[in-house]
């Protein structure tokens, strides 16, 4: 099997895509490609089973009935408290269970500067939708989101604290991973993923691919999946690291 991870940005330059290969029991990095534009993001997608995204692929359905209300002159006053109207708008459901279940708030995509990556995830999804490939943003088929954080505590691996300058403790979490998954060879790679955050999220993002293709990952309910599928839905793995090589 082949997976792909993708640590999706606003800007090219921040974008790698980590290309994965599962064989015997083992998993290597065979390549990290970096900066990566759309047309490379796409071209990138037929040589992989799974392919795993970090970044929200919708909005919240209560923050677009909003933006629509408020353009029309028609939104009304709120009857609940300020806070908890304005959170209800901010957090899709699948922020809100992962939030709920993990104790890990992800970024709201309607008022985080994550935004600007969902925008331009848009445009990649529909480029994908237009070349033949439906994408299911709840989760169903072979394009998913994902969220290395959630993942990573899953893990029993630190989750915070190792972005960007943070080079000792993102050194440190690679060390983390590689006792907890001996069968993850990062070859060549392993000095960039210590480097640089969004290639050792781009990883974790295909080690999330990898779950969800051998289906070890938190559906939505029946209840969930009409609003998942608008809205998106975060790929949070159920299995121990090590189960990710027991499956053919």
């Amino acid at each position: 099997m082949r997976t792909i991870g993708i640590d999706f940005a606003a800007q090219p330059s921040n974008t790698v895509i980590a290309h994965l290969a599962w064989d015997g029991g083992r998993a290597r990095v065979e390549l990290l490609v970096s900066p990566a534009d759309d047309d490379a993001v796409i071209a990138s997608l037929p040589d992989a089973e799974a392919v795993g995204i970090d970044v929200p692929f919708g909005w919240p359905d209560a923050f677009i009935d909003f933006v629509v209300q408020h353009r029309d002159d028609a939104q009304p006053r709120p009857s609940a408290d300020p806070d908890e109207w304005r959170r209800g708008l901010a957090y899709r459901l699948t922020d809100r269970v992962v939030a709920d279940a993990l104790r890990k708030q992800p970024l709201s995509v309607a008022t985080d500067r994550i935004g600007l990556a969902a925008m331009r995830a848009s445009s990649v999804l529909a480029a994908i939708r237009e070349g033949g490939e439906p994408v299911d943003r709840a989760g169903g088929g072979r394009i998913v989101e994902v969220y290395p954080a959630a993942a990573l505590k899953v893990w029993g691996l630190p989750y915070t604290g190792y972005k960007g300058v943070n080079a000792d403790a993102r050194s440190a979490l690679v060390d983390d991973l590689l006792a907890a998954a001996p069968w993850l060879d990062l070859g060549i790679f392993a000095a960039e993923c210590r480097r640089d955050d969004n290639a050792l999220d781009a990883v974790i993002a295909g080690l999330i691919a990898r779950a969800h293709a051998l289906g070890h990952w938190v559906a939505p309910t029946a209840g969930q999946v009409a609003q998942a599928s608008r809205e998106g839905w975060m790929i949070v793995p159920t299995c121990e690291l090590g189960a990710l090589v027991e499956s053919p």
